[in-house]
Order: C-alpha cells, then structure tokens, then sequence
C-alpha cells in the first residue's frame, strides 16, 4: 500500500520556547506525541509528526543578549539542546521546524497577507501593560500589576502596532465548538474556552516596533509580527504552507488539517481561540482537536527554570534508560490532569512494574523455552493435558487487545497500560500456579504436551503484551520481540492482534535480561546529577540483571564451600565500626525474604553449586547457592528458606543469579546449614 493510499494522521506538538534548556515536562509532550504516532504507523496510518523551536520575541533576543551573543547564536544552541534530546530520547518525528528558518518566515508571511486581504487586519496605536515573559498583553492591568499567566511584574508599552480583528469571529468560534466537541479536549479545558468567549472578544495586536528580533511584516519591515501568530503558523509551514514548489503543495494537501495539536494546558487560549480565528480569516481549515494536558508537577510546583525546580531527562535517561521515563509519565500521570514527579515514585514504579512483572516474564518464560525445548516455540496440545486456566489467559488477552485499543485512543494512557498489566500479572500467577518447572521433572508424553501448552501460552501472552505497549516502551519491547524471534516489532501490523500467531517451532533469538533492577542507591545518584547539573552519563545500574533474570548468589559464612572466584561480599552488606558493630540502619537496609524453592538442579562443571528457582511471594527468582556438597536437589524442593532479596546481581559460572541464601556454617570443613522455620511462615514474608 502506498502512502497516498493509507489514511493520513498528522499529530504536533507545541513548538518549544528557547528561552531555557529542555526538562522532563518538554519531554512529557513529546513521549506522548510520539506514542500515539508508534501506534499509528502500527496502525497502517500514513502518520506525519512534527515538533520543533519556537525563537523569536522580545524575551529570547533579551536573553541573547545577556548571554552577550547574537540572537541567532542564542537560539542555534538551545534549539540544537532540544533536538539533540529528542534525538536521544529516539523521538520519532517527521519533521523539527525552527520558526528562523526560511520555510517558516514564508508561511507567515503568506498567512498574514491573506487575513490582511480578506480585512481582518488594521494599524492602530497600544498603550498598556504587556508580560514579556509571556509575549502577552494584559489589558486590564495597571503599571506594575503582575502577569495573571506567569505573575512577572508588567512593563508599560506605547506602540503602533498591526490589530487582527479577533471581536469578529466570537459567534463562528462558538458555533464551531458546539458543532464540533471534539475539537478541545478535555471537557474541562473546552468549557474554560467557550467562557472565556462568551464574556467577549477584543481584537489582538499582531505586530510589535520596538524590538527586531522577528519576522519583519509584509511591506512595513519596521514591524515584526506578533511571536504568537508567528509560532502557531509552524503548523502550516512545516508541511509546506507558502511554498510555491509543487512537492509542498501537494504535502500540504495531504496532512492539513492536523488531527491532533498536543499542547499544555497553559496555552489553550492561543490554540483555540486565537489560531481558529488565524485559520477561519485565511479561509483554511480548522484542526480537528487541541487535546491539552496538565502540568508536570516537581514538589507540588510546576517545573520552571525561575523557580529553579526542573528534572532534567537526561537524568532518568542516564541511570534508568528511556523506557523507564516513558512509562512512568504515562502510567503514573493521569493524561488531562496535572502529574506528580518524583525520583522515588520512579524507581519503586520501574522495580515493580518493569522489572518484576514484565521483566521477570519475559526472563523465565524464555528461559524455560531454550531449556525444556531447545528454544523452540513448543506445540501446545489443542486436547491433551489442557486446562480452563490455559484458556483463561487466551480469552483475557483477546479482551486486553480491544480494551487497550479503545483506552489508547481515547488518550487514557494510564488505563490502556493498567489494562496491560493485568494481563502481565495474571500470566505470572499462571506459571506460579501451574509449575513449569516441576511438571519438565514428570516423564511422560502427558507431562510434555502439558509443559508445551503452558510455555507457549505464556510466551504468546507475552508477544501479545510487547505489541500492545510498544508505542510506549519502544526500546525493551523490541528486545522482546526479537528475543521472541519475531525481527521488528514497529512492522507488525497492530489492527490484526489476535491469539495464536506466534509462530510454532520458531527459533528463539538470544534470551537476555531486559530491565536492570534499581538498586537503592539508583535515587541518591539520580539527585546528585540533577544538584551537579551534569550532562555526563551516570553508571548503568549495577551490572544489571532484572528482577527474576539473575544476580550473584551464595551464603554468609560458607565461602569456603565454593571458593572466592564464584562469589564476592555482598556489595549492600552493611560496614561494621572499629568494634565490628553495626547500627540497626545499617541491618535495615539488607532486605530478607521468606522463599520456598519450586526447582533445584546441579549446576554443571562444578560439584559445589546448585542452580535455584525460589518463589519470593511477587516473583519466581533464579539463584546460584554453593549448597550442593550438603543438599541434593532433590530435597530442596517445597522447601521454605530465607533469602537476601536486595543483593546486587552477579554470575556464577555463567548463571545469572538473583539474591542469596542465608545458612549457618557449622563444623571445621563449614558446612552449611539452611536458615528454616519451626511454625508455618508465608512466601514473601519479611524478616524483620
């Protein structure tokens, strides 16, 4: 199919002003924006997303020169700042339009010449208050009253100034929102508008004199036009709106009206009472919907370099990668309503949701596909050996498929990702409960056909999972997909979803852990960068293996069973003082958890190691313990002992191991001895 066949959406977000670096809220607009276009092109949709600078006015040409650099010097860089961001964040726009590029300085022009041909244009005189901060005129303040935008003192303006008689079009803007409700969402924002209407339009200044810091006004070059008429044309220039070239025109043709203008909420009155009223004088189409979201919070304030309170991405990008910040925003926020940020709500999001769930399904379904099967996909029995389990996951992927399709695009990130999830959990609960690794220790073509069916049931699920939220965690969803030995995941076509198209007899690609679990000094590191303002990278979590996808193991006090080159102290142990003796914060921090072990095995090569699979309660982890020469496998499994479930992640003998067994060391040659318990203690119960 061709493009000109596909159905066309073209998505934008708000041009960015370059009066300061990027932060995490700049990023938020675009994980959003890009997420909806990843689903898009999934979708078949002949998508074209476009975001870039905003550089002109008066505030930025003051900022160059207190930097003591030319304005386009100034605006080079920062702009440069915000696309080399976005580049990392691997943002997937079409297009980055910077409004001092000639393309743009055309469509403005253009624009402006066919409102003032129409007469929707006048030169008249201004004498009033005006936010430079904003670009904004305050009509009702006095000298000295503060923004009600941004609550900067106001200076005293008296110029000449081009008008765009905004007072005409109050009746057809009304008539256009009741006619259309979709056009500004959410309802909440669309009814501030429709107020904001009805208590009267005045006409707008759309030129300024007294700087040159702009684009100079059709024959009257002593004018510059207004930086907000002159930013919300990007819109219209980017796809080649004042081009006389045929390619623009027809690209033009193609992707206007845009169907979705993301803004934040703080900007709303320009996007839909101001740029309609542009678009209605210039008798070209309106966009079909201004979709506003709420602020980024950062200690119940919303993030701005004068309140010196940003986060910047690159932080989060740097220790935790891009996925984690993408799907915290979009989990954790609410979209429409303001969101709460903080570096503890991250990591404990990331830790259980990414690493625990997803990650820890991924790792022991693919694990025991290359064990029990060779890494193929294995043939589950249609008959034989089959449960209402089985075809309970199958019906509530199938119900998850529609469910996340119809939260996604009606912009209710958080549910659709919930709605995930669930399947997620309950996939996890389904091998606990249905023993996988027990069930490969029965003989039989019964017990086989019965290992094959759950396997793929849960490696199905989880191809079923990696589709749906790809759009948002593009980069470890990949990894899955290829790792499933599917190639690439944004090629599959998302509107044929279905169950059962996991290919059988397919050759997994390489099994490799996918999200390193955040150690507890992951927020200690992430608040030093941001107090340092650090641009360079941040260790990677501690030689990560996710949760469930392996770390170093062993005991306290039963090296010598093992030998140091398979196992180190632990690097979360607590120091002693010169006496030897810890404080209770320094014990606190060693996590202890009651697990009871659902699979043992010799590990190969060596007579002193097993190989454990250890259910913590939340999770299945994998273990390496030097307690062979003392337990045979055998005899381990069902039993109850006690973990360290804090311990960073390490190999042994190539096996990825997650935690540690804590025994005694008794006798001369320190045999050890499992910790155990005499009453019956829950799985995952805390040692405290």
């Amino acid at each position: 199919m061709d493009q000109g066949q596909k159905p066309k959406f073209y998505i934008t977000t708000p041009i960015y002003y370059v009066n300061a670096r990027p932060h995490i809220g700049h990023a938020y607009t675009s994980i959003v924006c890009d997420s909806i276009a990843r689903r898009k092109r999934m979708l078949g949709y002949d998508t074209f997303f476009l975001t870039g600078t905003d550089e002109h006015g008066v505030h930025v040409e003051r900022s160059a020169t207190a930097a003591q650099v030319p304005p386009q010097k100034w605006v080079d860089q920062v702009s440069a700042e915000f696309r080399g961001l976005f580049d990392r964040m691997n943002i997937t726009y079409d297009d980055f339009i910077r409004t001092t590029e000639p393309r743009h300085q055309r469509g403005v022009q253009e624009l402006f010449r066919r409102m003032k041909a129409k007469g929707f244009i006048y030169k008249g005189t201004y004498t009033g208050q005006y936010c430079v901060y904003d670009e904004l005129y305050v009509d009702a303040a006095k000298p000295g009253d503060p923004c009600p935008e941004c609550g900067r003192p106001t200076e005293t303006v008296s110029e000449e100034n081009y008008y765009f008689k905004l007072s005409a079009f109050a009746e057809k803007l009304l008539a256009h929102y009741k006619n259309h409700p979709e056009f500004i969402r959410p309802e909440t924002r669309r009814n501030e508008v429709i107020a904001f209407v009805k208590g009267g339009l005045r006409d707008l200044s759309i030129s300024r004199s007294t700087f040159k810091w702009g684009i100079p006004v059709p024959r009257d070059p002593k004018h510059v036009i207004y930086v907000w008429l002159d930013a919300l044309i990007n819109y219209l220039s980017a796809i080649g709106f004042g081009s006389r070239d045929e390619a623009d025109e027809k690209k033009f043709q193609r992707y206007w009206p845009a169907d979705v203008h993301m803004i934040g909420k703080e900007i709303i009155r320009f996007h839909c009472v101001y740029w309609p009223a542009f678009l209605l004088a210039a008798d070209l189409e309106l966009p079909k919907s201004v979709i506003a979201h709420g602020w980024l919070l950062f200690e119940e304030s919303k993030m701005s370099k004068s309140r010196g309170n940003i986060v910047r991405a690159e932080t989060v990008i740097d220790v935790l990668g891009n996925d984690a910040l993408r799907y915290f925003l979009l989990r954790e926020v609410v979209f429409g309503q303001d969101g709460s940020f903080s570096f503890d709500a991250l990591v404990q999001r990331y830790n259980s949701d990414l690493a625990n769930d997803l990650g820890n399904l991924a790792s022991r379904t693919l694990t025991m596909i290359s064990r029990y099967f060779n890494g193929s996909v294995p043939y589950p029995s249609p008959t034989v050996a089959r449960k209402p389990s089985d075809d309970a996951i199958k019906e509530q992927a199938l119900a998850v498929v529609a469910e996340v399709g119809q939260l996604f695009d009606d912009y209710q990130f958080s549910r659709a990702l919930e709605s995930a999830w669930s399947l997620i959990g309950s996939v996890n609960k389904y091998l606990v409960e249905q023993e996988p690794w027990i069930v490969a220790e029965k003989e039989g073509e019964e017990a086989r056909a019965r290992l094959a069916t759950i396997l793929y049931t849960a490696a199905e699920a989880l191809r079923i999972v990696a589709a749906l939220v790809h759009p948002v965690i593009p980069d470890s969803t990949g990894r899955i997909w290829n790792q499933l030995g599917l190639g690439d995941v944004s090629r599959f076509a998302l509107a044929d979803l279905k169950w059962g198209q996991l290919p059988l007899g397919g050759k997994l690609g390489k099994v490799e852990p996918v999200f390193p679990r955040a150690d507890k000094t992951t927020i200690e590191r992430m608040q030093q960068m941001e107090q340092e303002g650090s641009n360079q990278p941040s260790p990677a979590p501690s030689s990560p293996a996710p949760a469930g996808e392996g770390a170093h193991a062993g005991q306290p006090a039963t090296q010598a069973a093992h030998g140091p080159t398979e196992a180190a102290p632990a690097p979360n142990a607590a120091a002693p003082n010169k006496d030897g003796k810890i404080t209770i914060d320094d014990f606190m921090k060693v996590e202890l958890r009651v697990g009871q072990v659902k699979f043992a095995e010799r590990v190969k090569g060596t007579d002193k190691l097993l190989r454990l699979e250890v259910d913590i309660g939340t999770e299945v982890r994998q273990l390496v313990a030097g307690i062979a020469l003392a337990y045979s496998p055998e005899s381990l499994i069902g039993r109850k002992v006690v973990i360290v479930a804090n311990l960073q992640p390490r190999k042994l003998r190539g096996i990825e191991s997650n935690g540690m067994i804590v025994a005694a060391s008794v006798g001369e040659d320190g045999k050890p001895v499992l910790a155990g318990f005499l009453e019956d203690v829950p799985v995952g119960a805390k040692l405290k």
